[in-house]
């Protein structure tokens, strides 16, 4: 084990945690590991006794027998009576996470000119929504530093409000650079440096909060609802671009946080190969949602076909995927975004331009897909910040 693991068996997020415990770990780490294999093994499968847990774990009867004993007298798992048995002997008694003891919050401030949020149960089932405009009408300009976060604090509190059971916590994906402290250390389009969102929402709400990159967030639930298989790469298309990806079951930070910011990489070369930095050739330019509405309203307007703007922002989306596909052998690339705008001309274009950059047989079953988890695909993955990071599930 190495001492990234070791410090971080104790739940939540962390650089080179694996997501979902799998195996026992030495006895000085052994609790609350131990404690989250339990409810990691119900969560996912569900209805298991104290024999199918301890036999699926590796976990003796007896340490199985006592974490479940903790966890009944917190409310967190139920008796659900005996299982039917032709066997001889008392039929077992089987056992679940009270998945209607607690609700999560989830907030989503990704949206150009809206924050999201709603009230979810633990299997990331929404059960209520709220949300708040940036302006406060058309003509209006969206709400930047201090306006944005007092909106996000008012959102909060409304879904506070509206939730019907204890709260287990609070998940937030916000687009920008953010910390693993849920400080935002910059988001230029909500105008916010150094925000440091989750402790200002802890404090205001009395509850466990969890802040983390949208992309990140969306990645997160595409691996817990989507059943997201091996090393994966999620690109969230929305007013930016951003990247979520997962290595070895544990999310990519990066040195700085910014793991994943591809929207600012320069692609193609365009301007000569000596050419320094331009945001005019960045990704964002071809393949941002505002963007590429514009081109294609443009091509519309002209009456000429729109086709070869999607395909131009795929081949360029396949440029900049290519190294990280190379270097890293990925096997499955999602997009989350507008399907409208992103399945189908762009999607083809990107594959057939990955083909073309990387060593075919190294990456023969590359998989390139649509989220599974629609819009809701950050609220989704700001529950499981919150499973993660409370239970040590996903």
């Amino acid at each position: 084990m190495t001492t990234t693991e070791v410090q971080s068996s104790t739940g939540g997020l962390a650089p080179g945690r694996a997501l979902r415990p799998r195996a026992k770990v030495l006895p000085e780490h052994a609790r609350s590991h131990n404690r989250s294999l339990v409810l990691q093994t119900l969560y996912r499968s569900g209805q298991r006794s104290r024999a199918d847990l301890a036999r699926e774990t590796g976990l003796t009867r007896v340490t199985v027998s006592d974490l479940v004993a903790e966890l009944l007298a917190e409310g967190l798992v139920i008796e659900l009576g005996q299982r039917e048995s032709a066997r001889p002997g008392k039929p077992a008694v089987l056992l679940d996470i009270d998945r209607t003891a607690h609700q999560i919050i989830g907030v989503d401030l990704s949206d150009h000119d809206r924050f999201h949020g709603a009230v979810m149960d633990l299997d990331g089932e929404i059960l209520a929504r709220a949300e708040v405009m940036l302006a406060d009408s058309e003509d209006a300009e969206a709400a930047t530093g201090e306006a944005a976060a007092a909106r996000v604090d008012a959102l909060v509190e409304r879904l506070v409000a509206a939730a019907t059971a204890p709260i287990l916590g609070v998940g937030v994906g916000s687009p920008g650079v953010v910390d693993l402290a849920g400080t935002i250390l910059t988001a230029p389009n909500l105008g916010w440096d150094d925000l440091p969102l989750q402790q200002r929402l802890g404090i205001r709400t009395g509850l466990p909060v969890v802040v983390a990159n949208d992309a990140n967030v969306a990645a997160l639930a595409e691996h817990t609802y989507g059943d997201a298989q091996g090393d994966m790469m999620l690109i969230r298309v929305g007013h930016g671009i951003g990247a979520g990806l997962l290595v070895a079951g544990a999310l990519v930070y990066g040195s700085h946080f910014a793991a994943g910011e591809i929207g600012q990489v320069m692609v193609g070369t365009d301007l000569g190969l000596d050419a320094t930095y331009s945001r005019d050739q960045v990704l964002e330019h071809w393949l941002s949602v505002p963007q590429l509405q514009r081109g294609i309203h443009q091509a519309q307007a002209d009456g000429v076909d729109a086709t070869p703007i999607l395909r131009e922002a795929g081949q360029r989306l396949g440029i900049a995927l290519a190294p990280v596909v190379g270097a890293l052998n990925l096997s499955e690339i999602v997009l989350s975004g507008p399907t409208e705008l992103l399945d189908g001309p762009l999607a083809e274009a990107t594959v057939h331009t990955l083909r073309n950059r990387t060593m075919a047989e190294n990456h023969a079953d590359l998989s390139l897909r649509m989220t599974t988890q629609g819009q809701d695909i950050v609220l989704r993955g700001a529950a499981v910040l919150v499973l993660s990071g409370q239970l040590g599930v996903s």
